[in-house]
């Protein structure tokens, strides 16, 4: 059994750093490492918007580090690559707001615990995903929209296609034969551009910069995959010229899908960027994949899906659940009864494992939180001791 129809063609998007809502989740983070960097005890919910002109950065954040907020969202912008009306926002001379306050008295009541436990940040329930489709162990559509994505960022900042801009959206359509990916379908890309590479009429994003953007972004990261029948559209409405937030309001935690599974994979509906790691629905969120992926790693399923969920201010989840769609080499009862001898699964276990009290979530805000290299809970590490336990049973 599987989650899907083993004959069937899916679907995953990504979006580039550049997009307004991957943008505010970037800010959201930055701000969030700063607090971090300056008192690792910070408890932040951080939220963005952007607009034309205009950045509004607020939220609940109770600090006591100090900084320029306005400064840290420039730097940020300049290297985003947003210093022109021409790619729909300069963050040089656009107007930054600042509105945070602190933190809701009643939930620090429920995250500080007597004997120093943290309870969790909130209710909710957190979902982790696993699969053997690549070495990575996720879903193959996310992961080549993901590539797509940065690909048009490095093109786009090397210069070999310099009229791009920073805003961008990809899209991946494989075609699975027996429950195996074996071809790439349909490859959409969304590119900004300046008007370098619009036609004389004024209506179109030119061939020529079609066929680069085809040749220097679609073909090296589709490959063999591509075959005679795979169709690929650039720019579907005709162009791209007005772009990020001057054609597209940005907010924080609007590409829940983006950075987790593609919706491959069931989502818990809580979102990720700004949040300190007191918020179970980033911190557990990251168990949930650690634990799905180890127990795939480990052989004891080809598939996997875990749920923990969480009352705020307890500091036990109320929930585990796995399920490995028939795949599992014991049942799911047994894994979940494996997973919680074997994870550390209260907020402040988590928080220890991942050592999350670092400024490390800038890096996790764009091109997915899973599957990349660099993060702790990408590590396979607990393998063994899942082994260890699983003979036991």
């Amino acid at each position: 059994m599987s989650l899907y129809p083993k004959n069937m063609f899916f679907t995953s998007e990504s979006v580039t750093e550049g997009h307004p809502d991957k943008f505010c989740d970037l800010i959201s983070d930055t701000v969030l490492d700063e607090c971090l960097r300056l008192d690792p005890m910070s408890r932040v919910a951080c939220e963005t918007y952007v607009t034309m002109g205009l950045v509004i950065v607020g939220g609940e954040v109770t600090t006591k580090a100090i900084f320029d907020v306005a400064e840290l969202v420039r730097e940020l912008g300049n290297d985003v690559g947003y210093i022109s009306p021409e790619y729909g926002f300069d963050v040089n001379t656009g107007a930054i707001a600042r509105t945070i306050h602190r933190q809701s008295p009643d939930i620090s009541l429920g995250i500080a615990k007597k004997g120093g436990k943290i309870g969790a940040g909130d209710q909710g329930l957190m979902f982790g995903y696993a699969c053997n489709q690549t070495k990575e162990l996720m879903p193959m559509p996310i992961m080549l929209a993901h590539q797509l994505a940065r690909k048009l960022t490095e093109v786009r900042k090397t210069k070999v296609l310099p009229y791009l801009g920073p805003d961008g959206k990809t899209q991946v359509t494989l075609e699975y034969q027996n429950g195996k990916p074996v071809r790439a379908d349909y490859v959409v890309i969304a590119a900004s551009h300046t008007s370098a590479v619009v036609t004389p009429d004024g209506k179109f994003t030119t061939e020529e910069a079609k066929h680069e953007i085809i040749e220097k972004v679609v073909r090296p990261v589709m490959g063999n995959l591509m075959d005679k029948q795979t169709k690929i559209t650039i720019n579907g409405t005709g162009k791209f010229l007005v772009s990020g937030p001057q054609a597209d309001t940005g907010l924080t935690g609007r590409k829940i899908i983006v950075d987790t599974y593609g919706g491959w994979s069931v989502h818990g509906g809580g979102a990720f960027s700004g949040k300190d790691p007191t918020k179970v629905d980033r911190s557990a969120g990251y168990m949930t994949r650690y634990i799905a992926k180890n127990i795939v790693s480990a052989k004891l399923a080809d598939e996997c899906l875990v749920q923990l969920g969480y009352c705020i201010g307890l500091v036990d989840p109320v929930s585990v659940m796995v399920n490995s769609y028939g795949t599992g080499k014991i049942s799911d009862e047994a894994l979940s009864k494996l997973v919680r001898k074997v994870f550390p699964l209260s907020p402040q276990g988590i928080i220890d494992h991942f050592k999350l009290r670092r400024p490390i979530y800038r890096n996790t805000a764009a091109y997915g939180h899973f599957g990349r290299e660099g993060f702790e809970w990408e590590k396979l590490d607990a393998r063994d001791e899942l082994l260890a336990q699983f003979s036991k049973v």
